[in-house]
């Protein structure tokens, strides 16, 4: 006898669940029917909504130099501010704050009605959404020009990134724009090589080729999830919109143009290549080694991955294959870098000796009433994360769903590192749109929320007031034929956005 299957209800925010059954015959029709077009329009009103706040979010951000875009400090260039420059339009922080407001609304109201959503209406907003964005400034970080920097300096000025600084390259004009001149780069050699490929062109191709990168990486593992959830029995529209609408990857990932949609692409790639009744398991593991190229942090998923088969065997072929790709990574590494091919975990010991003002460790030593956030007290959230990866492992050894496992992990990684920046949160948004687990979806979406949070400016009287930042001043000469255009600058007031060691 064929076993039922119940088919996961997109519409709750779980997207997951049996359907409870009704009173059937012609009564129930009506009031079906009422119900389908009341979610539609619910859905289309909301995607409307958030389509339009991300408009305004970009476009106001483009009108003038703010806060915003803190890349402006080195002037304010048309390429940029991007092509809604000329619309006119500003942002202030109420604004800004109204406007994600808004947008998260509305995006927590098409997961709800997701299921009464046309398809085509559906990845047309999220498309929307994406060139919205693609067309806007680089929003709140300058990391972007990191990366520029970065392959500027190995490319252009023959200097290693693992051992030279940008600041050592004085004359190149990409230091106008730095937020972090005196760093050694903390990205992984597949990531620093392909980004050469950027370096001979100029600031404004280099920007727009790395926001081109986002675009397509973003576009790409909204795709893969979808396929994912779909061949693991889970609504693929809600996944879809879990994901592809979701504000931190629009506004701070996707905005920013940072290089960690291309770890969700290759964690939604594993995703796609393990679901289906015949995963693909080896390549899955070669994905997530790939993003351990990109960021060192990547590599937490993989370890659920190898322990996924139910045979002790299955896993050690599985391990042996992805040891074979990490050897291809060193390779790859050793050609690129020579001796110093792991000199980015260096940057990546630097960073963590860095402490961001609204990371969790740093919130709640305030809370508690002491004086900074202290060692021991990060080393007591290093703890709960090695206690949190242990026992999940253990749980995946037993035969527990390796996707929630890891994105349980992954959540646990976030909230204990003193190095948390919001765009980090979107690390765990292929995880949990797969999972079947309510409870790390709904995880997720509170983790999101406190990123989008510290943004906010009703938020300043209830999370911790950021300390002034001591940076070392750098005198910057220009070189010939180059200015620095300072006309029209706002004074702002930039206490979000600040870092704090």
């Amino acid at each position: 006898m064929q076993a039922a299957v119940s088919t996961p209800h997109a519409g709750s925010l779980a997207g997951s669940g049996t359907r409870v059954s009704g009173p059937s015959g012609p009564a129930a029709a009506p009031h079906d029917r009422r119900s389908a077009l009341l979610l539609r329009a619910i859905g289309s009103l909301a995607l409307l909504g958030l389509v339009g706040s991300c408009f305004l979010l970009a476009a106001g951000a483009a009108g003038e130099p703010s806060q915003y875009v803190p890349s402006r400090r080195g002037g304010w260039p048309g390429w940029l501010a991007g092509p809604y420059e000329g619309l006119g339009l500003s942002l202030s922080s109420s604004s800004f704050q109204t406007f994600t407001l808004v947008m998260c609304g509305c995006y927590l109201a098409v997961l709800v009605a997701s299921r009464g959503v046309p398809w085509r209406l559906l990845v047309l907003a999220i498309l929307a959404a994406h060139v919205v964005f693609l067309l806007g400034p680089p929003l709140i970080s300058q990391d972007v020009f990191g990366y520029l920097g970065f392959a500027r300096l190995g490319a252009l000025h023959g200097l290693d990134p693992y051992t030279h600084v940008a600041a050592e390259a004085p004359g190149d004009p990409v230091i106008y724009y730095l937020g972090w001149p005196y760093q050694h780069s903390p990205y992984g050699p597949l990531f620093t090589l392909s980004s050469y490929a950027a370096a001979p062109l100029s600031l404004a191709g280099g920007l727009w080729a790395f926001k081109a990168m986002a675009f397509a990486a973003s576009l790409a593992a909204v795709a893969l999830v979808a396929r994912a959830a779909s061949l693991s029995g889970q609504s693929a529209r809600w996944a879809a919109a879990f994901v592809g609408l979701n504000p931190v990857l629009l506004v701070l990932a996707l905005g920013g143009a940072h290089n960690d949609t291309l770890i969700m692409l290759t964690l939604a790639g594993a995703l796609a290549l393990n679901a289906g009744a015949r995963p693909r398991l080896r390549a899955a593991a070669g994905a997530l080694v790939a993003a351990v190229g990109v960021k060192l942090s990547a590599g937490v998923a993989l370890p659920f991955l190898l322990l996924s088969p139910a045979r002790l065997r299955r896993r050690a072929e599985l391990a042996a294959g992805a040891l074979a790709s990490m050897l291809v990574l060193a390779v790859v590494a050793l050609v690129g870098f020579g001796g110093h091919a792991l000199g980015f975990l260096g940057a990546v010991g630097e960073q963590q000796q860095l402490v961001a003002v609204h990371s969790i460790p740093a919130e709640t030593a305030r809370l508690v009433g002491l004086h900074g956030t202290p060692s021991w007290w990060r080393h007591l959230f290093a703890a709960a994360f090695v206690a949190v990866l242990l026992l999940a492992l253990w749980r995946t050894a037993r035969g527990a769903d390796w996707r929630t496992a890891a994105g349980w992990t992954t959540l646990a990684l976030l909230v204990s590192t003193a190095w948390f920046l919001p765009w980090y949160a979107i690390w765990a948004l292929p995880l949990a749109a797969v999972s079947a687990d309510r409870r790390l979806r709904a995880a997720t979406l509170v983790v999101c929320a406190y990123a989008t949070l510290i943004h906010l400016s009703f938020a300043e009287g209830l999370l911790t007031p950021p300390r002034p930042v001591a940076r070392r001043a750098i005198r910057l000469h220009p070189p010939a034929g180059h200015r620095v255009e300072l006309t029209g600058f706002k004074v702002l007031d930039d206490r979000m956005l600040d870092l704090g060691r």
